[in-house]
């Protein structure tokens, strides 16, 4: 279990690894936020100082205050993201499942849409020294190799993405100084009366409003990588990078100010801001900064998947861990996904100005459900209910204008979003309730009742030996009790014989890092109980964990693993160990009503995708028997069965 206290320290290299890790989305967002601000519309110095004050006061609001100061004192053991939040509210009232879930498909949608956009709007500036060069191609190149590289893992990388990113900072904040000094009254931005003012005088007022949100939307990902970087070292880190972004901003309003009674085209104020000799330097360092920002998303995007795995949430799939480095991992299924799923949206929508609609209105909603969980943290933590109801307010009315903001756009890419997170969800939701409903006709029976059987069945030479350790999953939350289709398998299907019964469970807990187990002799040297107690961010390899602990009581003489075989006693070989995986299948689905059985139907055709359970539990696939038991669903009773002659 990694050290807590050492998360939140402040160090250099916290710093710089936090410059690479998390400020990839929100340190590009220069590249496009501007223009789309602008859009078609008129440059006008009401439009260029409401603007830049929409965006200074949308950072101090939802990034600075939301996220940097409230948001990240909610961590779970010094860890982050909506799903560490679930688990640390989730007690408190069983709807909050689903503000978890919408934040869950709307951040993986988000995770789709990032590459895209940034990746685009970084080699568009390419087009100011090579007129008409084609970019989808190059986007689509460069994406490709994003994902490839995934499987390899990233923590080579990792390490030159902090000293890249504070390049980057550098370079837009000095971009923009420049421009500044030759025109410093554009700092009365900072008055929030020019946001008021263009909010309520402007017709367009909500395509403006959906547009400045884009400066914010990595604020998400700064709250998920909290266990990367600590919260320390992310908040002294934001306020290099937040003097930065404003600099860049000013930078961009000042070049417009010249501009004041034309109209854009498909100028990017933020590569004007160069000096022509610099460029092809400037956007080779926006490149590497827009890829350095989607690999931030997709190892995100990876995380979260692992979290939901583990929260039942999403099915069990295939997680590899690149490298030793804490909290690498990859997800091959979700990888390619998410490939196919940048590639569509680059050749649906082809330029980044295209994109910034569907972009943004995911985030929205990731960041809405954000406010209703951490509210939620925030009475666990008895903080008093009028501050909370301010926060719930303020949040609330600031989010759901960006949501009606981005709504706007979803005419025009928006509803790729809406699309694209539903089916997400979807996903998410009947996987869920797919489980609760097969749950809900698991017969559980008295465990003590078999005891005596057990113990015959054991010695009983009349019956072949099965194995000499036969070991079984349970989902069955007490001792006292176990499914009737366990002791189905072992007692009627097949009588096992066995020396020792093992059944093992399993418990999620809402730490991310729990690494515990206990176990319970039923029956003495006959029938086992091991319960293991592992964090949701703890990968359930089973197989190891259950070895650990059979060397364990074997050192401390609590059992003898030595075969019963006399050829092989004599020699204390040990016995051999067998996994008996019960598979439940809901046999008939007549008691359930409609919306139940559609559920089902989905929650099978999921199944054929996911890992099976002996692998998700990472047993040794060559001492597993699986059986797949019917789940009967009690018949009617009120028929009348006849008998003839």
């Amino acid at each position: 279990m990694s050290n807590h206290k050492d998360v939140n320290k402040l160090s250099a290299a916290g710093l710089l690894i936090s410059l690479g890790i998390i400020y990839g989305d929100i340190g590009t967002s220069p590249l496009y936020v501007f223009k789309a601000i602008i859009g078609e519309r008129l440059i006008t110095a009401d439009l260029i100082l409401g603007g830049l004050s929409c965006i200074f006061w949308t950072l101090t609001l939802q990034t600075t205050i939301k996220y940097v100061i409230i948001t990240l004192q909610a961590d779970n053991k010094g860890e982050g993201g909506i799903f560490s939040l679930y688990s640390l509210v989730k007690r408190k009232a069983k709807w909050l499942i689903i503000p978890a879930m919408i934040g869950g498909a709307a951040l993986l949608a988000d995770g789709i849409m990032t590459p895209a956009v940034t990746v685009s709007s970084a080699i568009e500036g390419l087009g100011i020294i090579y007129k008409d060069l084609p970019t989808v191609p190059i986007v689509i190149a460069i994406i490709s190799v994003l994902f490839i590289v995934q499987q390899f893992g990233t923590s080579l990388v990792g390490k030159a993405f902090g000293p890249i990113m504070w390049l980057w900072f550098t370079m837009i904040a000095v971009l923009g100084l420049v421009y500044v000094l030759q025109f410093p009254e554009i700092l009365k931005a900072v008055n929030p009366y020019y946001a008021y003012h263009i909010l309520t005088t402007n017709p367009e007022a909500f395509l403006i409003i959906g547009a400045v949100f884009l400066c914010t939307t990595g604020a998400e990902a700064l709250y998920s990588d909290l266990g990367h970087c600590g919260r320390a070292n992310i908040r002294i880190s934001w306020i290099y990078v937040k003097i930065c972004l404003v600099l860049n901003y000013m930078g961009q309003g000042v070049w417009l100010w010249k501009m004041q009674g034309q109209s854009l085209g498909d100028v990017n104020p933020f590569y004007h801001l160069m000096p022509d000799w610099f460029l092809i330097w400037g956007i080779s360092i926006a490149t590497v900064a827009a890829t350095i920002a989607s690999q931030a998303l997709i190892s995100g995007s990876f995380t979260l998947i692992a979290e939901a795995v583990r929260l039942n949430l999403w099915p069990k799939v295939k997680i590899n861990y690149p490298s030793n480095q804490k909290g690498q991992l990859y997800v091959p299924s979700m990888n390619w996904v998410l490939c196919i799923g940048c590639i569509i949206v680059v050749l649906i929508f082809e330029k980044s100005t295209n994109m910034e609609a569907a972009y943004g209105l995911s985030i929205t909603i990731a960041m809405l459900m954000t406010t209703i969980l951490v509210s939620i943290f925030l009475m666990r933590k008895r903080v008093p209910m009028y501050l909370i109801i301010i926060f719930l307010t303020i949040y609330g009315v600031i989010e759901l204008t960006f949501l009606l903001g981005n709504a706007a756009k979803i005419l025009h890419g928006g509803w790729f979003t809406v699309l694209l997170g539903t089916s997400l969800f979807s996903i998410m939701w009947a996987w869920f309730n797919g489980r609760r409903i097969r749950n809900r006709y698991m017969k559980f029976v008295d465990i003590e009742k078999y005891y005596p059987i057990i113990s015959k069945i054991s010695e009983d030479s009349t019956i072949p030996k099965y194995a000499s350790q036969l070991v079984y999953l349970t989902s069955a939350n007490f001792n006292s009790e176990i499914e009737s289709s366990i002791m189905y398998s072992m007692i009627q299907k097949l009588p096992k014989r066995a020396d020792v019964y093992w059944l093992l469970h399993v418990d999620v807990t809402d730490e991310p890092h729990t690494m515990e187990y206990k176990v319970v002799p039923l029956v003495p040297g006959k029938l086992i109980r091991v319960d293991f107690k592992l964090g949701f961010r703890v990968e359930q390899r089973i197989n190891v964990l259950f070895r650990k602990v059979v060397e364990d009581m074997v050192k401390n003489n609590e059992i003898d693993i030595t075969s019963r075989y006399e050829s092989l006693h004599e020699h204390k070989i040990a016995g051999d160990f067998r996994f008996v995986v019960v598979e439940k299948v809901l046999s008939t689905s007549n008691s359930l009503d409609f919306v139940e059985r559609i559920t089902m139907i989905y929650y099978r055709i999921l199944k054929n995708f996911s890992v099976p359970e002996e692998k998700g539990f990472g047993l040794d696939l060559s001492f597993v028997t699986v059986e797949k038991v019917p789940l009967i669903v009690d018949l009617p009773t009120d028929f009348v069965l006849k008998r003839i002659e």
